[in-house]
């Protein structure tokens, strides 16, 4: 391998993507991503049912509150695939791997310290606890995949793929087994407390999300193919993922802890059946959420008109978004918790919501949908600004 990247010739946009070229599904998936996990959050600020139980707990939930869940299990994978598939696609504009290494590992750093320093409070209320979620995963992936990258692309794709189908043999070590190396397991394959003795939790532990960036990043030259031959690849490896889901699912022999379950009510069995695990990410999960954002892809490439140009705008600044969305909706849930008289103090400490907390499932849906349209304007004005200029820093945002 050539310590020189190659370069890509420039051609029409229907054949095949040229290196700097922005690929409009790529923005819209992103886009798309934003707009659900916001629904997710605000779910989590609103609706009091999210603070009192699992929503995926079958014995208590509902199937609007885990179908309303459920959906927005894709947001994750999708963004932390894409990363990957964006790293590949950034490196064809720069001089050389090394240039790509020292990117990715300084924008992984800033966006742990961004998890640690800005997200955090959102999720704790401001209680000084740490919580280590999706920012955490992905700029750890990307440390990951700095080194990963002066590998050949297919051994990369390898070491994605080899994680993702052969984490879930560790599901039976857990940290308390382990003795001193117990924060170390927290931080790679179980969800647990932060090491070192700081308070908080690590929600995202790293190394299967490490397989998702990784596998993204080793897919990605499937980008570069002419227009249709990428459809017809993406659209297959959609298929197949989603195939090698259902397949897994009904054995129930490997590939998630959790178990399908058969009840005297066929929908709770069929939630039972999509009710797969998330922290970590099992293999059952990252097939079906990748399956389901590889076919959006093409399907996002032929999105039009308004709809279209909402997913773009948001996918074009998806770090800003995030942020925004996050403290809006924190400032709107303690707006509306002091209009109806609601004493918050408990959940500093994770303390059950008061009985009149929140504005209930419906309600947490009208919020998503005016909190999305209020941060709108200022995202599609960022979005102009990375248009216009070129400074290094924007990068970073």
């Amino acid at each position: 391998m050539t310590k020189t990247m190659e370069k890509i010739p420039s051609v029409p946009h229907d054949a095949a993507l040229t290196a700097g070229t922005r690929l409009l599904s790529i923005d819209r998936l992103r886009g798309l991503v934003i707009i659900v996990m916001a629904l997710d959050h605000v779910r989590d600020f609103f609706d009091a049912d999210a603070l009192r139980f699992d929503p995926t707990d079958l014995e208590r939930t509902y199937p609007a509150l885990f179908l309303t869940r459920f959906v927005t299990h894709f947001c994750a994978p999708t963004f932390t695939f894409l990363a990957g598939v964006s790293a590949y696609l950034h490196g064809l504009s720069l001089e050389d791997r090394g240039a790509l290494s020292r990117f990715l590992w300084t924008r992984g750093l800033w966006l742990i310290l961004l998890d640690i320093v800005v997200i955090s409070p959102v999720w704790t209320v401001g209680s000084g606890a740490i919580e280590l979620g999706t920012l955490w995963a992905i700029g750890c992936g990307m440390i990951t995949l700095a080194a990963l990258v002066h590998l050949p692309t297919r051994a990369v794709l390898a070491i994605g793929a080899a994680i993702l189908l052969s984490h879930n043999l560790f599901d039976g070590v857990h940290a308390a087994q382990l003795g001193g190396f117990a924060p170390l397991w927290n931080v790679l394959h179980e969800k647990g407390p932060l090491p070192f003795g700081l308070r908080g939790q690590v929600y995202y532990p790293v190394l299967p999300w490490i397989g998702v960036i990784a596998l993204g990043y080793g897919l990605a030259p499937i980008f570069l193919w002419p227009h249709e031959r990428r459809m017809r690849a993406l659209v297959t490896l959609g298929l197949a993922f989603l195939a090698g889901f259902v397949a897994l699912r009904f054995a129930g022999v490997y590939g998630d802890a959790r178990l399908w379950l058969t009840y005297p009510e066929g929908v709770r069995t069929a939630l039972s059946f999509l009710n797969v695990t998330k922290y970590p990410p099992s293999l059952h999960y990252a097939l079906a959420t990748l399956g389901v954002g590889l076919l959006l892809l093409p399907a996002l490439e032929r999105a039009g008109g308004a709809f279209g140009r909402v997913l773009a705008t948001f996918g074009r600044v998806p770090l800003f978004a995030y942020v925004l969305h996050l403290y809006v909706i924190l400032a709107a849930a303690l707006l509306v918790a002091v209009a109806k008289g609601v004493d918050i103090k408990g959940l500093e400490s994770g303390g059950p919501p008061p009985e009149n907390y929140g504005l209930g499932l419906a309600g947490a849906y009208v919020m998503w949908a005016l909190i999305m349209a209020a941060i709108y304007p200022a995202c599609a004005w960022f979005a102009r600004v990375k248009r216009r200029r070129r400074d290094w820093w924007l990068s970073y945002l």
